[in-house]
Parts: structure tokens; C-alpha cells; sequence
């Protein structure tokens, strides 16, 4: 992890060298950073600067996901959680503010549709390989994540 800041990154600064399902430990490393940098540095970690840092994530995980998946001999090797952090933060992004009860159930099911992978995520997961195809699924899920949110808030 420490002979490429590639690998320190797209493994998640080490949350994904988790014996124990590295990407749930990768999506708690999301959920928990997002919390503590918009608490600690609430005027720079404002909606529009989330947003930001959101979209340069991404185009940074296409970059170090490739790279380090190449090294790893392994195109979406499981300690690769940067895809999670990322979708993770986007969740919260636009779910927040929220209560803690809340926050957990974003986290369950941004899980379960990122474990799962329903339709189109598989044909993407599947299809899209290489750093893009690593990140796209993950955005995916969140995309389903949120997606259930605003139908349960709508009912």
C-alpha cells in the first residue's frame, strides 16, 4: 500500500486492507470521514465544495483504481475502496442533514445494493472495466441508494 500513493489512496488510506469485508470497512471510512471533516472544517466543507471534492474523488479514483488494480494483478481487487468512499460521501452529501438512524440506513443500503448489484449495476460491474468501471458501479449504487431514500420521503 505504501510503495504508490496510488495504492494508498485507492485503498482507502488503509481501510481497505481489512481482513473482514474490506469494502463495508472502506464505506465506514467514507461515512465516518464525510462527519468529521464537515464538522471540523465546516466552511470548507460546505454542499458546493462537497460536491467538488465529490467529482475530483472520482476522476482521481478513475487514475489510482487503474493503477493499483494493474499492480494488484486484479482490475477491482477487493481492498480497492476508494469507489466506496466516494459513493459513500455522495450519499451523505445529498441525505444530509440527517439523524444518525438515517445515516445507518443509508449505509445499509448503499451496501446492499453495492453487494448485491441489481440490474444495471452487474451489466456495469460486468462490463466497464479499468478505474472507470471500478468507480461507475459504486456511483451507481448510490444512485439506487438515493434513489429509495426520495421514493420513502415522497410516501
Amino acid at each position: 500500500m505504501l510503495s504508490d500513493p496510488s495504492h494508498f489512496i485507492a485503498q482507502g488510506f488503509g481501510s481497505g486492507l481489512s481482513p473482514i469485508m474490506p469494502g463495508t470497512v472502506g464505506t465506514l471510512f467514507g461515512w465516518f470521514s464525510f462527519i468529521v471533516l464537515s464538522q471540523r472544517w465546516p466552511a470548507f466543507f460546505t454542499e458546493s465544495h462537497w460536491a467538488l471534492v465529490i467529482a475530483l474523488g472520482f476522476a482521481l479514483g478513475v487514475v489510482v483504481c487503474e493503477r493499483t488494480g494493474r499492480a494488484l494483478g486484479a482490475p477491482d481487487h477487493g481492498s480497492m475502496v476508494w469507489d466506496e468512499i466516494i459513493a459513500m460521501w455522495l450519499v451523505l452529501l445529498f441525505i444530509m442533514p440527517a439523524s444518525f438512524s438515517t445515516q445507518c440506513w443509508a449505509f445499509f443500503w448503499f451496501r446492499v445494493f453495492d453487494m448485491v448489484k441489481p440490474p444495471p449495476i452487474a451489466y456495469f460491474d460486468q462490463h466497464i472495466k479499468g478505474g472507470f468501471g471500478v468507480m461507475w458501479d459504486d456511483i451507481i449504487a448510490a444512485f439506487y441508494t438515493l434513489l429509495l431514500f426520495t421514493i420513502w420521503r415522497l410516501i
